[in-house]
């Protein structure tokens, strides 16, 4: 049987007072915080004002220098040299201290959350904001990989239903996290970002697509194409995160880099293993378009979402296709380059021969 122990009331007395005691060392600490977050508002205003004036002035030396500035002399040509070079090495240290301060949520940021600042000031937070957002495409693309089997064993459409909302929540929600890891410094831009906004789009559209026979005509290949780019999602994650884990070890990758939805510069050894899983996919996205756009030639076909789809799908095919091609194009141009002056042949040399 359990014994309860007896306290006595000058004992409960004593305890209150000790709290009292740490109630005010916890007050002392809430008004140093308070005036911590005050101070850094403080010289976060006059970076952000020192930043700005310095840009002005750079901006205005660069203008004089192009049509202003005379050159008497051979001296005045070395000056003008040397001061070009000094103005490069400051635009790019003032592009170094602007990836250290907040920036502006941007215009798709302030449609949705207002004025929220999303900047995370802190180094360490912003890694684990980029980490939770690694861990959330994965397991997304898990379930939507699941969903869309289940749809593909049971076709049911209420299945089919969820699997498209999933998709649209899924690609809306990344549209917004990107957003504040680019507020946050992370470099990704231009089509693999636009790939987002195109993607949720689609999603959107075939959503609100009702029940017949184009819908149904259509309906497996896009969940096929679903499972394949789920997989396929998975492929790249370990890929370019074995990537990005290597060349962080090297101090090669900034920290704020992020795995994508296909081919960047910085991945490159062991591609020839991913390539023809991502031509792949991107051949059963102009598939999708073939289909859809051959549906939309038959007599029966009312509904405007296929037309839309078609070219949607289009447009992926074509920027993912072009995209990667011209990323590969560049690294082999660059690793040729680099392999020609590492052994120390001249270009000039090798065409006279």
């Amino acid at each position: 049987m359990e014994t309860t122990e007896v306290i006595s009331i000058q004992q409960l007395k004593s305890d209150l007072d000790a709290l009292d005691e740490e109630n005010v060392r916890l007050e002392s600490l809430l008004r140093d915080f308070q005036q911590a977050i005050h101070d850094c508002h403080k010289v976060e205003g006059n970076c952000l004002k020192e930043v700005h004036h310095q840009e002005y002035r750079l901006s205005q030396i660069e203008e004089s220098l192009k049509k202003s500035c005379k050159i008497s002399s051979q001296e005045d040509e070395i000056i003008k040299k040397e001061i070009e070079e000094r103005l490069v090495v400051r635009r790019n240290r003032l592009e170094e201290v602007n990836l250290n301060l907040p920036r502006n949520n941007g215009p798709y940021l302030k449609v949705i959350l207002g004025g929220i600042n999303v900047n995370l000031m802190d180094k360490e937070l912003k890694f684990r904001y980029k980490e939770q957002y690694e861990k959330f495409k994965l397991v997304v693309n898990a379930l939507i990989l699941f969903v869309a089997l289940l749809d593909l064993v049971v076709s049911y459409r209420v299945i089919d239903a969820f699997l498209h909302f999933l998709l649209v929540w899924y690609h809306c929600t990344l549209t917004i996290r990107e957003s504040i890891l680019v507020v946050n410094g992370s470099r990704i831009k231009g089509w693999w970002r636009a790939l987002q906004f195109i993607t949720g789009i689609k999603a959107g559209i075939i959503i609100v697509w009702p029940d017949g026979v184009m819908y149904d005509l259509f309906r497996n290949q896009f969940v096929w194409y679903i499972v394949y780019t789920s997989f396929l999602q998975f492929l790249q994650f370990h890929y370019q995160h074995s990537c990005l884990y290597r060349l962080r070890a090297l101090g090669e990758r900034y920290d704020m880099d992020i795995t994508i939805q296909g081919f960047h510069s910085w991945m490159w050894k062991g591609l020839g293993f991913l390539l023809p899983f991502l031509y792949l996919g991107y051949l059963f996205q102009f598939y999708n378009a073939y289909t859809l756009y051959e549906l939309s030639k038959r007599p029966d076909c009312l509904e405007w979402q296929v037309p839309v789809s078609c070219l949607i799908f289009a447009v992926l095919f074509l920027g993912n296709t072009i995209t990667t091609s011209l990323v590969i194009q560049e690294k082999i141009k660059e690793r040729v380059f680099n392999h020609i002056h590492s052994h120390g042949c001249c270009p000039e040399k090798d065409k006279s021969s």
